[in-house]
Parts: C-alpha cells; structure tokens; sequence
C-alpha cells in the first residue's frame, strides 16, 4: 500500500495548489473587498456567486479532459493523449465566445434577481461586468490544466497557480488601494492574473505538443467525444451551482449581514473542498491511467486508499477550521455582527469536513472511470433532498445557521449516500472497461 500512498501524494500534493488557485483569487477579493464595507462585500457575494456559478458549470472542461487523456496514457498511446487534451482546449475556445456573446447583455437582470439593495446591486454590477471578460482565459486553464493532469502532471498547474495567485494579490493592492478603484481593481486585477496563467499553460501545451508529434488541429470525434461526457457533467455541475444560489437567496433574504457571513463562510468551504479535492484530482488521473491498462485489482487498490485519505484529510482540516473559528472571521471583516455569525458558521463547516472528504474523493474515483451519467442523475437527486431540507428547517427554524446546515451538512450527506452506492463492488469497475478508449 506504500506505493499506492506515494502516487496517491505524488499527484495530490502538486495539485492542492493548482485547485485552490481559484478560491485563493476569491478569498483574497473578500478579504480586500470586506474591508471597503458591507455593502462592497455583499456586492461581491452576489458577483462572485455569478461567476462562480458559470466557472463551476464549466469544470467539465477539466473533468472530460483527464480521464481521456489519462486512458491513452495508460494504453502507450501519449500522441493520442497530447491531442485528446488539445480537444478540450478547443471546446474551452467555443464555449468562452458562445459565454461572451450571450452572456453581457444578462449580467443586470441576474444581478437584480437577488433582490440587493441598490449600493450592494452596484457593486455587484461593477465587478461582474470586468470580471466577465476574463472568461476565456479562466476556461482556457482549465482545460490545460486537465491536460497536465491526464498526463500525470500536477506540478505544472501548481507552478502556474502560484504565480497568477501571487499577482492577483499585488495587482489588487495597486488597483484596489493604490489607485482608488476599490471593487472595480479587484475584478480587474483577477482577470489580468488569469490571462497570465492561460497564456503560460498554452506555451506549455504547445511545446508538449511538438516533443509527441501530436496534432494541434481540433478533431471532430474527439471534440464531439468531449462534448457528449461534458453534457452529464455541466448537469452534474449545474446542480452544485444551483445548490449555491438557493444558499445565497436565502441569505440575501434574511439581510446584508447574514448575507455577508454567509458570502465568507462559502469561500472558505469550497477554498477547502478544493483542496480536499486534490486527492479526487490524483483519483481521476490514477483511475483512468489504470482502466486504460486494464488493471483492476489496481483500481481497486486505490479507490479504498482515496477514500481512507479522504476521510482523515477532512478530520484534520476540521480541527484546523474549529480551533482558528474565533480569529478567523477578523481576516475578512471589521463587522462585528458579520464576525459573530461567521463564528458560530465556522463550526458546522468544521462538523461537515470528514464527509466532504469522502465525497470529493468518490466523486474523482467515478470521474475516472467516466460514469459521467450516474453522476449527473446522483447530484440531482442530491440537489432535490437538500432543497426540501432546506424548505422545511427554514420554515420552521428562520435562521442563517439552519440554511448553512442544511447546505454543509444536508447537501454533503445526500452525496455521500449516493457515491458510496454506486463506488462499491466492481460493477462500475466492468462498465468503464467495457466502454474501452473513445
């Protein structure tokens, strides 16, 4: 089992930094943002719930793009890799000018449908509105990065993450503080940050691309190929997302400090269920590169390490979140109302962290092994328990820390019921290999 543990951490360490590149852009956004205000703070959740929404939607990019990659890898065929990979470039590229052309002209009536006050629906609008234009390079690195990952390279993203984390946070400073543009220089400084990043990870493709001989040409098949698991997975996605805004609604609902604490305490959630989804990253390379070998008992092997990593991962970032639960909230507020409340949030997220561990985990174990189906009716059916959990409480028990709950804990927990009832035996095992190399 040694060795199983040394690949596991061999592509999950490298790629905890790689994940988390994301949340860090949005956590160092709040923590800029949070101290312009409530109102800027709350424009920001509202933004950054649009935004995020989209990117969560557009993660097949990445997620079709591994398991494809890592197949061929394991058959010996690293040409029809490199160019498998370059077929979800190719989408990315489709996709982001469809996003643009029909997505600006929606940005005020998704705003407006929050219901925000007229300072935090400002706010909101002057973050999106720059904030949108850089959705061809945040697409764009995610489909390079599931390249990389495919290709059993975590330390590439990591290093590129790195850098576009480091200048958001100095391209913020100068634009948020230094020339006085406040929540505008924080969009602004996150788009030219990733633009950076999309630009690096292209070059990289590219020599890649020339050492392999593989065709950078977009291929019919193979881009239909990914297209056809992207649609299960932007359901799957769009059932998380959808998730999200019925948090954020209930939130807005109950007022701007709720709003506020419930904005950070999400952050920080998915900051951290990204990096416990570095061991569902390493899961989706190793799973794939063992079905394109056909190695079972492999697959096997380490579908029960993933999970044991998963479930101590999780333990451990909870007594982290618990213990720094008083301090925490003074990083990102000045609000004593809003910091009271991201206290006692703090604590269910903490109780929910073992379970996000597993959950991340199995979802990257089926992702491997392209059972994109089963995960999009599963989240689904997870979306609809929770939105009826979340009914019921709020109905009887109106409080922000029975909708975080309800989400942390409700959510979470219908995942896991469905995930482990698909991940045991070998069944799923038998229908990924019989589907073969497409």
């Amino acid at each position: 089992m040694r060795s199983v543990d040394r690949e596991i951490l061999r592509l999950a360490v490298p790629a905890l930094g790689a994940l988390i590149a994301e949340p860090l852009f949005l956590l160092a956004d709040t923590a800029m943002v949070g101290h312009l205000g409530p109102q800027s703070l709350g424009g920001l959740a509202i933004a950054s719930t649009i935004i995020q929404t989209v990117l969560g939607l557009m993660i097949f990019l990445a997620y079709a793009t591994t398991p494809r990659v890592a197949k061929r890898m394991g058959s010996g065929d690293i040409r029809g890799a490199v160019s498998a990979g370059f077929d979800g470039m190719w989408l990315s590229l489709v996709v982001s000018a469809v996003l643009l052309v029909g997505g600006l002209p929606l940005l005020g009536p998704a705003v407006r449908a929050f219901g925000p006050t007229a300072e935090v629906e400002s706010a909101a609008l002057t973050y999106l509105a720059l904030s949108w234009w850089g959705l061809p390079a945040m697409l764009l690195v995610i489909a390079a990065t599931g390249l990389m990952r495919g290709l059993q390279d975590t330390r590439t993203p990591l290093w590129v993450a790195g850098g576009g984390f480091g200048a958001n946070i100095v391209l913020n400073a100068v634009f948020i503080y230094g020339l006085g543009w406040g929540i505008a220089g924080s969009a602004l400084g996150t788009v030219l940050a990733q633009a950076g990043m999309a630009v690096v990870l292209v070059v990289i493709a590219f020599r890649a691309a020339r050492r392999y001989g593989a065709s950078l040409r977009p291929h019919g098949a193979g881009v239909w190929a990914s297209a056809a698991t992207s649609g299960w997975l932007l359901v799957r996605s769009a059932a998380l997302r959808a998730a999200i805004i019925l948090l954020i609604l209930q939130a807005t609902a109950l007022g701007t400090t709720q709003l506020a604490a419930v904005q950070v305490a999400q952050t920080l959630f998915f900051a951290l269920a990204l990096a416990l989804d570095a061991l569902a990253i390493a899961g989706q390379a190793l799973i794939a590169l063992r079905l394109g070998a056909e190695d079972v008992p492999g697959v096997q092997r380490i579908t029960g390490r993933l999970v044991r990593w998963g479930l101590g991962f999780g333990a451990v970032c909870a007594v982290l979140i618990a213990a720094g639960s008083p301090w925490i909230p003074a990083v990102f507020t000045q609000d004593p109302a809003v910091a009271d409340l991201l206290t006692s949030l703090l604590l269910v997220f903490a109780v929910s962290l073992p379970l996000a561990g597993v959950v991340f985990v199995l979802d990257g174990v089926l992702m491997g092994a392209e059972d994109a189906r089963y995960l999009a009716l599963a989240q689904v059916v997870s979306l609809a328990v929770y939105a009826g959990l979340l009914l019921v409480s709020m109905r009887f028990w109106p409080h922000t820390l029975t909708a975080w709950a309800a989400f942390a804990v409700g959510f979470l927990g219908a995942r896991g019921v469905t995930l482990a009832l698909r991940a045991r035996g070998r069944r799923w095992i038998d229908r990924a290999l019989a589907r073969g190399i497409r």
